[in-house]
């Protein structure tokens, strides 16, 4: 709530090992009866797509529409999260096209 944010990444040992979002916390959490105490490995999205800080806009854009997603987690070549990319972040910067 704090940071606004609708999606959050998940690491372990420093890997990304999934992401929750606050659909995951909705359907798999509150909707099942879960309450406060769940773990959060018990709701989060395991299977993660990404893309990587130097691949083509163009390419992670038409990867995004592919996959029909509004947000990617960005890795660098050491899989290290580095940030997170957004349909927003994009059209921000005038990055999409019709």
């Amino acid at each position: 709530d704090k940071l606004d944010a609708g999606v959050m990444p998940v690491g372990e040992n420093d890997r990304l090992v999934g992401m929750i979002t606050d659909r995951d916390m909705v359907i798999r959490g509150i909707a099942l009866g879960k309450g406060p105490d769940t773990k959060v490995r018990d709701v989060m999205s395991q299977e993660v797509r990404y893309c990587f800080d130097d691949e083509d806009v163009d390419h992670v854009l038409a990867n995004m529409g592919d996959l029909q997603v509004r947000r990617l987690p960005v890795l660098n070549r050491d899989k290290r999260l580095v940030g997170i990319i957004s349909l927003g972040d994009l059209a921000r910067k005038g990055e999409t096209r019709e």
